[in-house]
């Protein structure tokens, strides 16, 4: 089984109630071949709901307490972020989940690439805080693009 994020299955649970649909991934979560899942979701947001990036490092340096998600406006929202991550977490483990596919770039689900914290547009290499909790655990994360491009 695999676990998808759950814009990229056309669902609107992005910060700014949009999705990013991909037409293979919300193919296969209708055949039941994938299970959706959004960690800002499970871990308390609602949408919409305030841009957020993280500040001083990436998903791993926040789950070390190194560094902190914070939301544009300056609040901060570290522990929704690591709630949700667990969560993810514990979905994957239920569903034996093969490979988890996530949003790049997002502070949650980014598994290669992730904005700076500066809230301009400017990505780093680096883990969003779900990615790097399951990669922690083993479990083998890839971003939309890899898997279309390395499993379709």
């Amino acid at each position: 089984m695999i676990l998808v994020s759950s814009c990229l299955a056309g669902l609107e649970v992005r910060y700014n109630s949009t999705h990013s649909l991909n037409k293979e991934i919300h193919k296969l979560v209708d055949e039941n071949k994938a299970v959706t899942i959004c960690p800002e979701l499970l871990g308390g947001f609602s949408t919409p709901r305030e841009p957020a990036e993280i500040v001083g490092g990436d998903g791993g340096d926040v789950l070390d307490g190194k560094a902190a998600v914070m939301e544009k406006s300056g609040k901060d929202v570290t522990e929704i972020y690591i709630k949700g991550a667990y969560a993810a977490l514990k979905k994957a483990k239920e569903i034996n989940a093969s490979v988890v596919v996530l949003k790049e770039n997002s502070p949650s689900c980014g598994s290669s690439m992730i904005y700076n914290g500066e809230f301009k547009g400017k990505k780093i290499v680096g883990n969003g805080v779900t990615s790097a909790l399951l990669k922690r655990n083993g479990v083998k994360v890839i971003s939309e693009e890899k898997f279309l491009k390395d499993f379709l």
